[in-house]
């Protein structure tokens, strides 16, 4: 057997099986067998298996292009914005069990189900108010009372509302970025979504703003199922209660976050932690 770790052709004789954790713990979701092609017909995502815990945090890392950032836009349809990408598997959402990406499914209501908040802060050129009503309003809700509690709340859980209370009818581009950040947080969380996705959501922020994200997202993992990517290996730690390690398109690893980190079950796992590639 090739025992050079790094090497693609030792990734291809190991395909996890669907973590032990699926059997004991309330899902969220799971993704089976999960595959994903772009146009020209690379393969980006080869037969991922992995459950999405209820009400946790789960965390997937590994190095640039593994396909984390992939997998994340898989469980809302972001793929669909360019024609020739393909998916093959399934991503279940409980408790109804929809396939998220099957072709009968509409991609529009997927997002409405499932919130995304992307690595740079990416307002709406309009008020704070507007940015966090957007989604209301494509869900078809256009009763003022109706819109402005729901923009409240969402400002609240979004840990933002006692910062621009007085100004909502004012430019989301006169915020900080951090704040901008958490109006994007708000305005993905304003349609009530089933699971939260955050691609490096504080890879452009100081260590201010990241720490208040971070202390949002402990909070808001009590009440709602977050999948967060990061190239932040200590960010992972911190908040996640599940990590997924992937490497070439394959998930090398998932269980327990602190299990992860200090007892890997796999070597190409031990290599990444440890900082001899990245």
């Amino acid at each position: 057997m090739n025992t050079n770790l790094t090497d693609p052709e030792l990734l291809v004789e190991y395909a996890p099986p669907l973590p032990p954790a699926a059997e004991v713990e309330p899902l969220r979701a799971i993704v089976e067998d999960m595959s994903f092609f772009y146009a020209d017909g690379t393969q980006a995502l080869k037969n991922i298996n992995m459950p999405i815990l209820d009400r946790q945090i789960t965390s997937m890392i590994g190095p640039s292009g593994c396909g984390k950032s992939t997998l994340l836009r898989c469980f809302n349809r972001m793929h669909d914005l360019y024609p020739g990408n393909r998916y093959s598997g399934k991503i279940s959402l409980f408790p109804d069990g929809q396939n998220l990406v099957g072709s009968g499914t509409d991609p529009v209501m997927v997002r409405l189900r499932i919130g995304m908040v992307f690595q740079k802060p990416n307002p709406f050129p309009k008020s704070i108010y507007e940015n966090v009503a957007a989604g209301l309003r494509v869900r078809g809700v256009n009763n003022r009372k109706v819109i402005d509690e729901a923009v409240e709340v969402a400002l609240r859980r979004a840990a933002i509302w006692d910062e621009v209370k007085d100004r909502l009818h004012r430019s989301a581009y006169d915020m900080s970025g951090g704040q901008q950040q958490r109006l994007c947080i708000a305005r993905a969380l304003a349609p009530n979504p089933e699971i939260l996705l955050l691609d490096e959501p504080t890879s452009a922020l100081d260590p201010i703003a990241t720490s208040k994200i971070e202390d949002l997202l402990a909070e808001l993992g009590r009440e709602i199922t977050i999948v967060i990517v990061t190239h932040n290996m200590q960010q992972a730690a911190r908040i996640s209660s599940r990590t997924a390690f992937m490497y070439l398109g394959q998930l090398i690893e998932f269980g327990p976050t602190d299990q992860v980190f200090s007892r890997p079950a796999h070597p190409q796992t031990e290599q990444y932690i440890t900082g001899r590639y990245g």
